[in-house]
């Protein structure tokens, strides 16, 4: 596994990342307008605006990096209410020498749907670089990327991000071991089977507290977004926030892991934290 995804696959999972430069509202409303209400409407008891979660990112005993998920505000976009969705990562100015990350994603999510409508990716690693958007039509079931191409996409497509924070929606403390739930995910103009798989429930411990938690694999088959299938795992509290709390990587050299060190804004009674 190169560098570059070193770092990337643990933002990717729990889905990491700078925003780009703060807009008003008005610098997402494109042409056309969906105030349609045939929409799916999904009920959402797990997170909303204001909830800001922080982890540190370590590698093996040297904490590496620090990542933030956040939900700053509403922005409407095609006429929709939407979640501006931030997540961001970067390394620790003292391991910048050994590898420089400043990694930024966007994503603006359906508030009643919970489904993306605009995607930003943002990444400055080492000597990689990479900035990449998608526009996502459900109606029209398209997704049209930053070079101006168009795709056709399953009507409620994720993005990374989306797909995360539409997986924290779903009741899973009655979930068994091996349940898998069915997702796509569009990504360099395919849209890449992404299945969300069980692992069942553990306690984590962090410095945030002590919770009980059910723990998730993404896993993607070979050519999609990662490279190597079943290679992430993230737990999420067992209570209707399914808050993440920790994730881990494994790599060719050893295991990157981030665990929750501070959360505010949080939707409902953290009734999985023991202490």
């Amino acid at each position: 596994m190169t560098k570059k995804l070193t770092f990337g696959i643990v933002i990717l999972a729990v889905v990491l990342s700078l925003p780009s430069w703060l807009r008003t509202s008005d610098a997402y409303n494109f042409t056309e307008e969906h105030t349609q209400s045939d929409f799916r409407h999904l009920t959402n008891n797990a997170f909303t605006v204001g909830e800001k979660l922080t982890f540190d990112i370590s590698y093996g005993f040297v904490t590496a990096g620090q990542a933030t998920m956040s939900i700053p505000d509403y922005r409407y976009v095609n006429g929709r209410k939407t979640y501006e969705t931030r997540v961001e990562a970067r390394s620790t100015s003292a391991f910048d020498w050994v590898f420089k990350v400043r990694d930024r994603y966007e994503t603006f999510m359906d508030v009643d749907g919970i489904f993306p409508w605009r995607f930003e990716q943002h990444v400055r690693e080492g000597s990689y670089s990479r900035d990449y958007d998608a526009y996502f039509d459900p109606e029209a079931q398209t997704a049209e990327t930053s070079d101006g191409q168009q795709y056709k996409t399953p009507q409620y497509v994720h993005d990374i991000v989306s797909a995360f924070y539409y997986v924290r929606t779903l009741d899973l403390t009655h979930s068994h071991r091996g349940d898998v739930i069915h997702l796509e995910n569009f990504y360099d103009g395919k849209s890449h089977p992404l299945d969300v798989r069980i692992l069942g429930h553990q306690q984590v411990e962090t410095d945030a507290g002590t919770f009980e938690c059910s723990v998730i694999e993404p896993m993607v088959v070979q050519g999609g977004l990662f490279k190597n299938e079943g290679s992430i795992k993230i737990w999420m509290t067992d209570d209707e926030n399914h808050m993440p709390v920790k994730m881990s990587s494994k790599i060719l050299i050893g295991e990157i892991e981030s665990k929750l060190v501070k959360y505010e804004g949080v939707r409902g009674p953290l009734t999985a934290k023991v202490n």
